[in-house]
């Protein structure tokens, strides 16, 4: 495996990112902004082992935050990957029958081309001359890296929120490709409400002074308090009221009485300091910037210009659409349009949703019920 060093809060550290290859050596990536990218770096992660065929591949993508450790120790924070849950041998996704890929997508910062890669052309880190991407970028890039590695076909595509819509990006843009396609928590667009916290998230990162308009590294400094306040606010929307409630409510972190400070009198706001401050230490200020303006720019109906029902038509491609009752970030409402669209045009598809009170990660966490859907649907 390849080393790559990679910063993360405020000192460097050499991290493995697992295998890495360099895609559109013989033709440029061309992304929607514009700009043609070349010999760019893709990190990824595979489990299992590849048939004869060629015919057992489950592509997975991830989420905003997440990467191409899917399963197993991840090489930063030296614990279980986002999915070990959900991925491995006897499995709902087993890798006793499946070959098993992730990629860490173009804009983030486990290996993969993003805005703390170095730029040729200046020989320091890319900061903000890293070029805007979409969800339709990452996607291409992904294609671009199974033609690498010799694989055509896909038996299922799978994600879970953003890794949701990469998922929906993938039937649209390739459907002769793939055979099934998993979308989870998800939606065809990103809502008013989601542009919104995530551009809390941003103007937190940016009224850093250490943010240094996007060139911290290399005036060595990091703005771990914006990153941190972005994750926090973040993370409140991936919970449900009721899980909040019911696992902190308004219990008192220290003792039984009010310090009369701005510490952390509860329990729930140590918590959230505590995601934050784990959060900057494996994750890039520049990269959070750049993932969450690519999926605020996500929309499959383009404005409104096309019709779902036209953007899926004739597809042979089998879809599973799941929710959660308690997601209030991507809700059932937004997943029974997808399906009506779909039942619309006759094509295959099931939805199932889910009664969980544990919010928007749901889909991470230890729910039989999911596990009996993505086991079934794959089998």
């Amino acid at each position: 495996m390849l080393m790559a060093k990679a910063k993360f809060g405020a000192n460097y550290k050499e991290v493995e990112v697992g295998e890495i290859v360099h895609i559109a050596r013989d033709m440029p990536l061309k992304l929607e902004c514009g700009v043609e990218v070349s010999d760019i770096p893709m990190a990824y992660q595979t489990y299992g082992r590849l048939n004869a065929a060629k015919d057992n591949v489950v592509l997975v993508c991830h989420a905003l935050t997440g990467d191409q450790y899917v399963c197993g120790t991840h090489p930063v924070t030296g614990k279980e990957g986002w999915w070990d849950r959900m991925v491995g041998a006897g499995k709902p996704i087993d890798t006793d029958r499946f070959f098993v890929i992730c990629s860490n997508i173009i804009g983030g910062c486990m290996g993969s081309f993003g805005p703390k890669e170095i730029n040729p052309q200046t020989g320091k880190p890319y900061g903000l001359s890293f070029p805007f991407i979409t969800i339709d970028d990452m996607v291409k890039a992904q294609a671009m890296l199974l033609d690498q590695l010799g694989i055509g076909k896909i038996s299922c595509v799978i994600g879970g929120s953003m890794g949701g819509m990469q998922a929906l990006e993938w039937a649209r843009r390739f459907p002769e490709r793939i055979s099934s396609v998993m979308a989870i928590a998800t939606s065809t667009r990103q809502s008013a409400q989601n542009i919104a916290f995530h551009e809390i998230g941003r103007q937190a990162i940016m009224a850093d002074p250490d943010w240094r308009d996007g060139d911290y590294i290399v005036n060595n400094t990091y703005p771990s308090k914006g990153l941190a306040v972005a994750r926090m606010a973040a993370h409140v929307t991936y919970l449900s009221e009721s899980m909040l409630q019911e696992k902190f409510g308004r219990n008192l972190q220290n003792g039984e009485e009010f310090t009369y400070g701005f510490g952390a009198d509860f329990r729930v706001e140590s918590y959230l300091r505590h995601q934050g401050a784990s959060f900057v230490e494996r994750f890039d200020a520049n990269s959070y910037l750049y993932l969450t303006r690519a999926a605020s720019y996500f929309d499959l109906t383009r404005g409104g210009t096309r019709k779902l029902t036209d953007v899926y038509a004739g597809t042979h491609i089998r879809f599973c659409v799941v929710s959660f009752t308690s997601d209030w970030l991507y809700s059932s409402v937004e997943s029974r349009n997808l399906v009506r669209a779909l039942n619309a045009i006759a094509a295959n598809v099931s939805f199932t949703e889910i009664e969980s009170d544990k919010g928007h990660d749901s889909f991470l966490l230890d729910i039989p019920e999911f596990d009996n859907v993505v086991r079934g649907f794959l089998q």
